[in-house]
């Protein structure tokens, strides 16, 4: 339980700026927390570095697909960013839940409050995306980061199969398979879900823990009745050859 709590709070922490160590940062990536399955929903990171020496990235723009569009995108507050969200109206509405959805989240935007992402370090920013296509292998997304001179950095390459990388790859999101009975659960039905699966591993817990407890106690409480008890009748049996004695003696 302690582990999974770690773990959250490593995530929310991830969120922060964190310094560029590894120049496998080169470009913008997206990466899910967890998995992200098809047909289902996800959180995922999209991890913006600084490659420049002299500048800091002060605007991220991700450009979110059209052709098979997410009826629920909701990205996560970053200190010192301002967040813009851009709808656009479907050319065919989605059927979510029973519901028909006509518009949908086309591009959000990240603008820099303050300093934006200074040289050697980089920025995670969460987004909730969903639901996810169940009849493909990936999500490409598009972004655009913005410096603050001025220079513009289009991640927009499609990687072709077999060709080397591109000079300016795109941000790729792979999804797994559909997994059993939460495909197709909002992230909040999954939220309460995992919630009540910790609750009740740490009601399991407690109570392990308690019933443990329970019986090292007594255990103890026996031993220690046996030892006072075996001390009484030693002290009774040293007093009566006492007494004998005594008895003797006089």
């Amino acid at each position: 339980m302690k582990t999974s709590r770690l773990v959250a709070a490593a995530a929310v922490a991830g969120s922060a700026v964190l310094v560029l160590s590894s120049p496998a940062f080169a470009h913008v990536t997206v990466q899910p927390e967890g998995t992200a399955a098809k047909g289902g929903y996800a959180v995922v990171n999209f991890r913006v570095p600084n490659e420049r020496d002299n500048a800091s990235t002060t605007v991220l723009e991700v450009n979110f697909p059209t052709d098979t569009p997410f009826s629920s995108v909701l990205p996560q507050q970053v200190p010192g960013w301002k967040i813009a969200v851009t709808k656009s109206k479907l050319a065919k509405p989605l059927e979510v839940h029973g519901r028909q959805v006509t518009e949908a989240v086309s591009k959000v935007t990240w603008t820099a409050e303050g300093k934006g992402i200074e040289p050697g370090f980089l920025q995670q920013f969460p987004v909730s995306v969903g639901v996810l296509p169940e009849n493909a292998d990936q999500v490409v997304f598009k972004a655009i980061q913005t410096y603050s001179n001025k220079e513009v950095v289009r991640w927009i390459e499609v990687q072709e199969k077999g060709a080397e990388e591109p000079d300016n790859p795109a941000p790729v999101l792979a999804l797994s398979a559909a997994s059993d009975g939460h495909a197709h659960g909002s992230s909040a039905e999954d939220a309460s879900e995992e919630s009540g699966s910790d609750d009740a591993e740490a009601t399991e817990t407690e109570a392990s823990g308690s019933s443990d407890g329970s019986d090292t106690t007594a255990r103890v409480l026996g031993v220690v009745g046996i030892v006072v008890g075996a001390a009484g009748v030693a002290y009774g049996v040293l007093a009566g050859r006492r007494r004998t004695r005594t008895g003797d003696v006089s």
